[in-house]
């Protein structure tokens, strides 16, 4: 089973789609994330498995050019609504490696 990372993070609307939000994750995670072979993926997604709170589902990381080694995870807005999420809030979150 691939490891399984906890991590703390700010909900940020995307700049040029204010509907979709994001979390990052912390530079240090990301780097860790990158030394763990995946299957190839388009843009350099990394799938995965997120809890917050009592919610689960499956989605994929995304490479983030700044800073380096880092990841966004999109947050679909059925998870913001059943966490109670709004924008600048935090998410406790794990993020397990499919």
């Amino acid at each position: 089973m691939k490891p399984a990372f906890e991590f703390t993070s700010e909900l940020t609307p995307w700049a040029s789609k204010p509907s979709v939000h994001f979390l990052q994750v912390p530079p240090d995670v990301g780097v860790e994330i990158k030394d763990i072979p995946t299957p190839p993926r388009g843009f350099g997604a990394v799938a995965v498995e997120v809890t917050i709170g009592a919610t689960t589902w499956k989605t994929s990381i995304f490479p983030n050019g700044s800073p380096a080694d880092s990841f966004f995870l999109p947050v679909k807005a059925a998870v913001r609504r059943a966490e109670d999420l709004e924008a600048g809030d935090t998410a406790d979150v794990t993020l397990q490696l499919l």
